[in-house]
């Protein structure tokens, strides 16, 4: 038998099943960004930036989560709004934790057991082989990330989204 979340949400309100009881994924960006603007310097390498994703804290993550996947997207430039248009980075859980530390643009080999999961799907002189900085030259693009709770069986257990900012 299914449960709906307002369900469960009732019951823990109500005190009859604390086990039952739903605690929705949290994450919070850190280092400087404040999903409003994208922090100077944090853009593209090609446009002179330093190129770097966001680190975040993501809490609460359900049980049998072992991986943290970040799907950066533009929302304003259609051919990478969606599904990791900048690319899709898998972060290691561990309990109902990720510290999700920021990668550099364009590479491979990434700190703190990060694991590129698609590169960018941007081509010619803003290719990467795996995150790609906003990168829309100033214009007031707005970039955001989706955030998902992976099983060790690569089903996905929760989503969130969070804004990144405009540049």
């Amino acid at each position: 038998m299914k449960i709906s979340k307002l369900v469960l949400a009732t019951m823990c309100t109500l005190g009859v099943s604390a086990g039952a009881c739903l605690a929705e994924m949290q994450v919070a960006l850190k280092g400087g960004w404040n999903g409003k603007t994208i922090p100077a310097g944090q853009h593209c390498g090609f446009q002179g930036g330093k190129g770097m994703s966001p680190p975040m804290s993501v809490s609460n993550l359900p049980g049998g989560t072992v991986w943290v996947y970040i799907e950066f997207n533009d929302r304003d430039y259609r051919p990478l709004s969606r599904k990791g248009g900048h690319g899709v980075i898998g972060y290691p859980a561990k309990g109902s934790k990720a510290n999700v530390v920021s990668v550099p643009e364009k590479s491979e080999k990434l700190p703190g057991g990060a694991k590129v999961i698609k590169p960018a799907r941007s081509s010619g002189q803003y290719a990467s082989k795996g995150y790609l900085a906003p990168c829309s030259g100033g214009k007031g693009n707005r970039y955001f990330a989706d955030v998902k709770a992976i099983s060790a069986q690569g089903k996905v257990l929760e989503t969130a989204q969070i804004e990144l900012g405009r540049y």
